[in-house]
């Protein structure tokens, strides 16, 4: 089987754009893998809250040969409970530091292959009893503005 040569032009252009990636914005969002691939991801909010999620940890233990993604842009302390964890569970780590973009994401926890999960973020407790709360308060502008009509 023949590999075409790269012609004179492609290779100027990986020489001044860098080599092509697959899914750049993914991977910068996922610190350095695929969404496919994420068994969890925490946000840096989540990672600064006292104590670790237990989901985390089982997450460690139904999958050993996973890989801890942290995120280079916060402080060891804040990430080091993890590191503990991940070390406990024998998980390889990985502190993730990209210098054009800084992820929302804190933590991630991905294997090398397609997990496909379809929640891979954990609920905040508000968003949770904002979810749980009666749909009545969730009122449209016609409804509201009837109200202000009836006053």
């Amino acid at each position: 089987m023949d590999v075409p040569k790269p012609s004179v032009d492609e290779i100027l252009q990986q020489g001044i754009h860098g080599q092509k990636e697959l899914r750049p914005e993914e991977r910068r969002r996922y610190l350095g893998t695929f969404r496919e691939r994420v068994l969890i991801a925490l946000t840096k909010m989540q990672v600064y809250e006292p104590g670790t999620f237990p989901e985390v940890e089982q997450l460690m233990k139904e999958y050993p040969d996973a890989q801890l993604f942290m995120n280079g842009h916060m402080s060891y302390e804040e990430f080091s409970k993890y590191l503990r964890m991940a070390n406990e569970h024998n998980i390889e780590y990985t502190i993730v530091t990209n210098k054009e973009h800084d992820s929302e994401l804190g933590l991630v926890l991905a294997c090398q292959y397609a997990v496909d999960r379809e929640e891979i973020y954990l609920k905040e407790d508000s968003e949770a009893a904002e979810d749980e709360g009666p749909a009545a308060e969730k009122k449209g502008f016609f409804a509201k503005l009837t109200g202000w009509f009836r006053k």
